[in-house]
């Protein structure tokens, strides 16, 4: 099982940046790519990024391509989220995702953390 936890939301004006941080731990965790998805109010969740914990991939949704970048430190179990240009419309609980299922492992989500970004 692995338990992840995220740190860094909070309110930002527009063209701001947050980083956001992902701390796993638990057993294996190098066989999970981490990610962060987001869900505002009245949507759905939706993906954000990924990395791979074994290589250097990422993977971004088009709308965040060139704006977030995905990165993760080995060494600290940690995945950052680094968030520029900010917009109203990133206002989201960010969560983060450990994904097993390369390895035929479970999926396991954080709690979430609170992006506000005001006009």
């Amino acid at each position: 099982q692995v338990q992840a936890v995220e740190s860094g939301g909070g309110s930002v004006q527009a063209g701001g940046s947050l980083r956001l941080s992902c701390v796993a731990s638990g057993r294996a965790f190098n066989h999970y790519k981490m990610g962060w998805f987001r869900q505002a109010p009245g949507k759905e969740r939706e993906f954000v990024a990924a990395i791979r914990w074994s290589g250097t991939s990422t993977y971004y949704a088009d709308s965040m391509k060139g704006r977030f970048t995905i990165s993760r430190d080995n060494a600290k179990n940690t995945v950052y989220l680094l968030m520029n240009s900010l917009k109203p419309e990133d206002t989201a609980v960010y969560y983060c995702n450990a994904d097993g299922s390369d390895y035929g492992l479970s999926s396991y989500w954080g709690q979430g953390t609170q992006v506000t970004v005001s006009s």
